[in-house]
């Protein structure tokens, strides 16, 4: 899922876990990082919303709100609050465990 400036509200809103992966096409680590994201996001589709945010392309609001100055970044929110972060390229077991600590 891609989310951005106009529909993370509605995403939120929706109640699940949101985790938000912060990325660009030229980052390097990103491009790493995005296979493990996109086959998490498959596995925990019922629980949590798993997204991906392009600090490149209509994400200004987010990426300043959220105060990303490195990427990838990847922020875990529980009812719409921050409640952990991950910067730089960091294997599945790493996520995957920040996702699990999300669920009930």
């Amino acid at each position: 899922m891609i989310i951005n400036d106009s529909n993370f509200e509605a995403v939120v809103a929706e109640g699940k876990p949101v985790v938000l992966d912060f990325w660009a096409t030229w980052c390097g680590p990103c491009r790493m990082v995005s296979p493990i994201i996109e086959a998490l996001a498959e596995e925990y589709a019922d629980k949590v919303t798993i997204g991906k945010v392009n600090v490149e392309e209509d994400a200004d609001e987010l990426t300043q709100h959220f105060g990303i100055r490195n990427i990838p970044t990847i922020l875990f929110l529980k009812d719409g609050q921050l409640v952990d972060k991950l910067v730089g390229a960091v294997p599945r077991a790493t996520i995957e465990e920040k996702i699990k600590a999300l669920l009930p």
